[in-house]
């Protein structure tokens, strides 16, 4: 048996970008010695957990928010270029909407109150945090609702262009089909009035003209030969009045750029449902697809439409392009009875847990099932847990590193996970365990308790433990990477330390650092590194 040649023993080592202090000077919510992170890391850490203006099990949505506004104004003063390169990457890899477009309004707010961003290139600047964020269609009005409800109606000259720059590359007539609806307080009429965009072409000169009309409930409301989508989908709705079953015809349907809220609204209960939505399907996005599975089954669709919908659930290009977060294929698979959509969810999610590691030697992974993982779900709208997608990674990495995987709480309990296993099975199986082990939060117990020499060590949770000594726990040749779901103020060690790491967020991302890490090469942060 070799003596000296051992994973466990390997010199290189690398340093990932979320730091924390070597020494505790503050508690978590639970009464540990707490290690706070400099400004960019609990900034990072908080927006990608952050829903915006939900509560969390230790903090008030109010609260929260304020903390996040702090850190994001700190940041845009001291360091602007860090601050556009992320929340770019938080509204697109990391899929944080209204987290990112907090951060552009209040970085903006930042820059302007302070007097070093007189200049041009300042504007210029500030002007970027805007159109980084603004990704759909709907996103500009969100973006000006936000600022108005906080500072009022009067509009700095960044925002007002940043939104005409935003405006400009995504008004289109499919998206004012689909997004320019009397349900929203600013409409597509309000942002071009309010920002004054430069059309990109004639047709979207037209496009802007009949957006106010729309808005302001002119009499004569003229759509032109610039605007065929819209003329179709006039002529469609017209048709749709007198006979409904025009509607089950998909390349009408799609031409005339309607939805399928719309095709269902307007269709009522006249038209056979299963083959509406074999109309639809050809032209749902993927989260559509997605969230309408037990509509599909409830509707009766038939198994040639079923067959459409599973291959491009499974489809690895549409489930990177959708940027769906792991958990939203868990939820899918939880809301249905139907057997026939499993396979294309576990392929789908798998694909989604693609960054996950196959990892070298032993690993060991344990799963916070405690009371603040399970207490609130992410966001009034849904039921998803922290605990839950704790459970998403960890059962991950217990099947792609063949890990060592335990829950914990106030004791522990062993989940085995037999090779070839259906990730999405184990997940509902080790959820199901939650309370097997008490209610409280015991990080470094429970590492004391599982650790058996492991060459690495995962720690799912939202950091918030009742006890001291988690670093202590782990070897300190051995890698200690703490998975933060929470972003509270203080974490369970001393982050940045050598072989101490700590991610956050809600997708796989992250993981990509693992393999870098152990190589020895320092992580820098996701928008940067190379895979």
């Amino acid at each position: 048996m070799s003596k000296f040649n051992r994973t466990a023993l390997r010199a290189a080592t690398g340093r990932g970008p979320i730091t924390a202090e070597a020494t505790p000077t503050g508690l978590t919510h639970e009464g540990a010695p707490g290690y706070a992170h400099d400004t960019k890391s609990a900034l990072f850490l908080l927006a990608v957990s952050n829903m915006v203006g939900e509560d969390t099990f230790y903090e008030s949505a109010t609260d929260r928010d304020r903390r996040y506004v702090n850190l994001v104004g700190e940041v845009a003063v001291a360091d602007p270029g860090w601050l556009v390169a992320f929340v770019e990457w938080l509204r697109g890899s990391a899929n944080m909407r209204s987290a990112s477009i907090v951060a552009a309004v209040e970085a903006v707010r930042a820059r302007l109150a302070s007097a070093s961003t007189a200049s041009t290139v300042d504007s210029v600047a500030n002007r970027s945090f805007v159109s980084a964020v603004l990704a759909r269609a709907d996103e500009p009005g969100e973006l000006l609702a936000y600022w108005v409800s906080r500072y009022g109606r009067a509009l700095p000259k960044p925002i007002k262009r940043g939104v005409a720059d935003a405006v400009r590359r995504l008004y289109t007539e499919y998206a004012m089909l689909k997004y320019d609806t009397e349900s929203k307080g600013y409409r597509f009429a309000d942002v071009i009035e309010l920002t004054h965009p430069e059309p990109v072409a004639p047709w979207q000169a037209d496009l802007f003209r009949v957006a106010l009309e729309r808005r302001h409930h002119r009499a004569e409301l003229s759509v032109g030969e610039l605007l065929p989508m819209l003329v179709a989908n006039a002529r469609l709705r017209s048709l749709a009045s007198q006979d409904p079953s025009v509607l089950v015809d998909p390349a009408r349907v799609t031409a005339a750029g309607l939805t399928w809220e719309d095709v269902l609204s307007l269709a009522g209960s006249t038209v056979d449902k299963a083959s509406l939505w074999s109309a639809l399907i050809p032209s749902m996005g993927y989260m559509a697809l997605l969230r309408n599975l037990r509509n599909f089954d409830e509707a009766g669709l038939p198994s040639a439409s079923a067959s459409v919908v599973a291959s491009r659930l499974a489809d690895p290009s549409q489930v990177a392009r959708s940027r769906q977060f792991p958990f939203r294929f868990v939820s899918a698979y939880d809301s249905v009875t139907s057997l026939r959509w499993g396979t294309a969810l576990e392929a789908a999610l798998a694909e989604s847990l693609r960054n996950v590691p196959n990892l070298p030697g032993r690993s060991l992974v344990l799963v916070d099932t405690s009371a603040s993982m399970t207490g609130n779900a992410l966001s009034k709208r849904s039921t998803m847990t922290p605990a839950k997608v704790a459970a998403v990674f960890g059962v991950a990495l217990g099947l792609r590193a063949e890990a060592d995987l335990w829950g914990f709480a106030d004791g522990v309990f062993q989940h085995p996970i037999p090779r070839g296993s259906s990730l999405l099975r184990q997940v509902d199986q080790f959820v199901k365990r939650t309370g097997e082990v008490g209610h409280g939060t015991h990080i470094a117990n429970a590492i004391r308790s599982t650790y058996r020499g492991h060459d690495r060590v995962f720690v799912i949770s939202d950091m918030q433990t009742m006890d001291a000594g988690t670093s202590a726990a782990v070897p300190a040749s051995v890698p200690l990477y703490g998975f933060n779901l929470g972003g509270y103020r203080h974490t369970a060690f001393d982050a940045g330390a050598v072989n101490r790491h700590e991610f956050g967020g809600l997708t796989d991302a992250t993981f990509r650092m693992v393999p870098l890490l152990e190589a020895g090469r320092q992580g820098s942060w996701p928008w940067a590194s190379a895979v």
